[in-house]
């Protein structure tokens, strides 16, 4: 038996991204996640050109609004995450151990964002695809495959400063 993804939240962060706000509201995108077992989308649209409300499309509850202070809210309470690829949403999302898929923004390619996502992808943390294999990759990928990020490790990363700035321990 899969994981059921019953409810999916979306971010597209501070930033415009009007494809990903259109494309998770089509049918072949939702008739997907419908089949993961999906409820409900949260849609966090920033300052996209979609408007803001509450409705039902094939089956799923959506309810797309702007900004809030904090997204933790609605990441916590997903089963399953859609971002952008910004640094700040996939650590977020990876930091609550959810599974995740970036959607890389090609209007913006020159910016590191696929970098990032690539290298997630490379270390089993995440999936990314573009606007137009969202729904495609939906279909084919196994969430279960992905390994939780390393919580940080302070005394790791001191010794590491200490090792750069070589300090020595005198006690």
């Amino acid at each position: 038996m899969h994981t059921q993804y019953k409810k999916c939240f979306v971010t597209v962060g501070t930033t415009r991204f009007d494809l990903l706000c259109e494309y998770i509201q089509t049918s072949p995108v939702l008739l997907v996640l419908k089949k993961l077992g999906c409820e409900s989308i949260t849609v966090q649209i920033g300052n996209s050109d979609v408007e803001p409300g509450d409705f039902e499309k094939d089956g799923i509850k959506l309810h797309l609004y702007r900004f809030k202070d904090s997204l933790k809210a609605d990441m916590s309470n997903a089963d399953l995450i859609i971002s952008h690829a910004g640094a700040g949403s996939c650590l977020e999302a990876l930091e609550l151990n959810k599974p995740l898929l970036v959607v890389v923004n090609e209007d913006l390619m020159n910016n590191h964002q696929l970098e990032l996502a690539d290298q997630l992808h490379v270390d089993k943390h995440l999936y990314y695809c573009t606007c137009d294999t969202l729904a495609s990759t939906l279909e084919t990928v196994d969430f279960s495959w992905l390994v939780p990020m390393s919580k940080p490790n302070p005394k790791a990363f001191v010794k590491y400063l200490d090792s750069v700035f070589k300090v020595k321990d005198n006690s």
